[in-house]
């Protein structure tokens, strides 16, 4: 299927988007901003154990979704995530019927399931947006429709992931990483706070990790809304 047809067809039926988030119907092809980390060597590499962060999925069994939006207004975001096991140094096999449990700050750097602290002033602990789990499929995959993350102090822009089985048991928590100039694009747009005041390298997080934190592809425009492509291996 046609990437453009793709990401049209991905949205239908998931319900309107709030209002200020544009509805991802296509990537004009002159317009994408691309950044890209594929492995082309063959090896199969373990992405980078990291920490779930002072807000992880406090109920993630009650949200299995694939439209995470809820209520948040942003440039719209397509997640695909592929799940690969780790064979042996030069190969992989997709992961299918695990748990892939995703959530990410809103486009003022805020967290749902928190607040109301010195961590975090205003108060989301009752809300559920930007957090989401899906099972992958036969191909280790799943898909999120989201918003673009904001940032907030001392951290560069994130996603937070984790992988675990189908009993619950964590596999790996990891983090995804964005292309500051994509950020920088974005963070010009309504409802976000202007450019991140740190930069990757100097993320306590991404420092040491950064090439394998980073998103693998990250295509689209402010207009359309940008996909971002991650696998991760355990």
């Amino acid at each position: 299927m046609e990437r453009k047809k793709f990401l049209k067809n991905s949205l239908l039926g998931l319900g309107t988007m709030v209002v200020g988030v544009p509805v991802i119907t296509s990537c004009s092809d002159s317009d994408d901003k691309t950044a890209s980390n594929d492995q082309t060597d063959g090896s199969c590499t373990l992405s980078p154990e990291e920490t779930a962060g002072p807000f992880p999925i406090i109920t993630p069994s009650s949200l299995v979704k694939a439209n995470i939006i809820s209520d948040r207004n942003g440039v719209a975001l397509l997640i695909n995530i592929t799940v690969n096991q780790k064979v042996d140094a030069d190969s992989c096999n997709p992961l299918s019927g695990v748990y892939v449990d995703l959530w990410h700050c809103d486009s003022e750097g805020n967290y749902s399931q928190y607040g109301g602290s010195n961590m975090q002033n205003v108060d989301y602990s009752n809300k559920n947006f930007l957090r989401g789990r899906q099972l992958t499929d036969d191909n280790g995959q799943v898909s999120f429709i989201s918003i673009f993350p904001g940032w907030y102090r001392g951290r560069a822009p994130h996603i937070h992931i984790e992988i675990l089985n189908i009993d619950e048991q964590s596999l790996v928590v990891t983090q995804i990483a964005f292309p500051e100039a994509v950020c920088n694009t974005v963070y010009n747009t309504t409802f976000y706070n202007g450019e991140a005041d740190t930069s990757n390298e100097n993320d306590n997080v991404f420092s040491d990790s950064l090439d394998g934190n980073m998103a693998d592809s990250l295509l689209g425009n402010i207009d359309d809304g940008y996909t971002l492509i991650k696998t991760i291996t355990v």
